[in-house]
């Protein structure tokens, strides 16, 4: 078969990166990370348009699409460091919902069985199911945490009355299906007024964990995620981490489809990221919600570039320690020997 590449716009990958073909196994044969596009919104409950995440993503930069980035504070550049390739598309029509998901389920199944990362850009937050599935497939049943951003818990049991899959849902699916356990589920700022009663009792059963923004606030972001991480690398051998962009205040991320005023700053949730990827053991990552047009000045797509290139470069960071070669601490001076504001040697 032959690559998809872009399902609504060209062949472009992820900042130049080289092409892969998930039907030729020797394209991405001794790859570090694949990255998976699931151009998919019919999901989605309110505004639509993230089905064009993906090309945004992938696209959205002011550098050249080199396939590399230096990370400046990290000292690693991930794109090069790795061998990150992009397998385009994955075939995603809206209206065949049930095909689209194990279409995408099935591909990041591979990739994950190839021992490569992979590393989805959404689509809306349904694929989050197939996402997560893929990886536990691999990984082992219920042997995977999950850590999710988001304004919502995603904890729906259905959807529009009815309908079992949607931007609404997937975490329940996820949990009632076994892959992942209720009680290894962490959700980072919830807000706003939903889910209901019902829902949350329903949360409350499964023993999930949801630091709402309020108590994020109280108690400060690090202070929460020093919590989440003892609780995702507990009976767990792998993390997955899912990041929907409306855990971003709106004045900061307005492309998406269910903006939720009152959110974390765009700095904070690139610290995380970049956090959650040098300290756990990354199993799959997906970036959702983009919804280019809502965006504005392309904010929202740019935000969510640097989400993956974040995530990436605290993964190449964490490998280059575990190989036991010299890293840099984030918080070491960019340039050694300065000392003070005059730049004095």
């Amino acid at each position: 078969m032959a690559r998809l590449g872009g399902m609504y716009g060209p062949d472009t990958t992820f900042l130049g990166v080289p092409q892969a073909n998930l039907e030729e196994p020797a394209s991405y044969s001794g790859a570090d990370v694949v990255i998976i596009g699931a151009p998919f919104d019919g999901g989605t409950s309110h505004r639509p348009g993230a089905r064009f995440g993906p090309q945004a993503i992938r696209s959205t930069d002011y550098l050249s699409h080199d396939a590399s980035r230096p990370h400046l504070a990290l000292g690693v550049d991930p794109l090069a460091d790795m061998r990150v390739l992009d397998a385009g598309d994955i075939l995603m029509p809206a209206a065949d919902l049930e095909g689209s998901l194990h279409r995408l389920e099935d591909a990041v199944h591979l990739v994950a069985q190839a021992g490569a990362l992979p590393v989805i850009l959404g689509g809306d937050h349904t694929v989050a199911l197939p996402d997560a599935t893929g990886v536990a497939r691999h990984v082992g049943w219920g042997r995977v945490s999950v850590i999710h951003f988001d304004a919502h818990a995603d904890t729906g049991d259905t959807e529009w009355g009815g309908l079992l899959y949607g931007h609404g849902t997937p975490m329940r699916r996820l949990i009632e299906s076994g892959a992942v356990r209720g009680d290894r589920f962490l959700q980072m700022g919830l807000r706003g007024y939903w889910p209901e009663p019902e829902t949350l009792a329903w949360m409350a059963g499964q023993r999930m964990r949801s630091f709402e923004m309020t108590e994020v606030v109280a108690r400060g972001l690090d202070a929460c995620l020093d919590e989440a991480f003892t609780i995702a690398t507990d009976e767990c051998d792998g993390v997955f981490l899912s990041v929907d962009v409306d855990v971003v205040d709106p004045g900061m991320a307005p492309g998406t489809g269910t903006p939720e005023p009152g959110g974390l700053t765009g700095r904070a949730l690139l610290d995380a990221v970049r956090r959650i990827a040098m300290e756990l053991p990354l199993a799959g990552v997906d970036v959702v919600e983009v919804s280019p047009p809502y965006d504005h000045a392309e904010v929202t797509a740019f935000l969510a570039n640097r989400v993956v290139l974040e995530a990436l470069s605290g993964v190449a960071w964490r490998r280059r320690r575990a190989a036991g070669q010299p890293v840099r601490a984030p918080q070491a001076p960019l340039l050694e020997g300065r000392r003070g504001p005059g730049g004095e040697g």
